[in-house]
């Protein structure tokens, strides 16, 4: 079966008039959920170095806006090119769907029945506090909620969001994620 990485990173800093791209930011926490193991694991910079096999040994990496925000910045350290594994960035099939953006909180909510644990802001406004946990626990949290969303996709083939009071639903094409599913999923319905 498919080893499958799910990943989610938070920044040190935020856009701004000087910080305009993904690559100007830097990296405070790489959160994972690694299939093979069922693991959350949630690195540093100073301990990156052992998120990268994970990478490696991975058939297929799945985030939520991923290709536009957070390989970007993961590649400014990671030894190997990132954007030359297979992957799904649920965003995308989302945009290419309902033709336009949404939030993953917006899609959680409405799918799972939960809210985010926080913001990317508020991780930001942590790592000048020097409160790395906090970061750690909202990050993982962060790729918990996509493993969720992913799973959901591929067993209904769809997504849900809220539009102001009414739930929407947004078809996925999952033709492409086929070869991603996890082994869990294998034998199980999860939803």
């Amino acid at each position: 079966m498919n080893k499958v990485l799910i990943f989610d990173i938070e920044t040190q800093d935020a856009f701004s008039p000087i910080k305009t791209k993904p690559t100007d930011l830097n990296l405070s926490v790489l959160g994972i959920y690694y299939t093979p193991t069922k693991e959350y694991i949630a690195f540093t910079q100073e301990d990156l170095s052992q998120a990268w096999k994970y990478f490696e040994q991975a058939d297929f990496i799945v985030g939520f806006n991923n290709n536009h925000f957070d390989t970007p910045i993961l590649q400014k350290y990671a030894p190997f090119d990132l954007t030359k594994k297979n992957n799904v960035d649920i965003l995308e099939h989302v945009k290419h769907s309902l033709g336009r953006r949404l939030k993953l909180n917006s899609i959680a909510e409405a799918t799972l029945g939960e809210k985010k644990s926080g913001s990317g802001l508020e991780a930001v406004r942590w790592w000048q506090e020097g409160r790395i946990d906090l970061i750690k626990k909202y990050c993982l949290d962060d790729v918990r909620i996509t493993y969720e969303i992913y799973m959901y996709a591929l067993t209904h083939e769809k997504l849900l969001y809220r539009d102001f009071s009414l739930t929407r639903e947004i078809p996925i094409d999952i033709s492409q994620w086929k070869t991603t599913i996890p082994p869990e999923a294998a034998n199980t319905t999860l939803f």
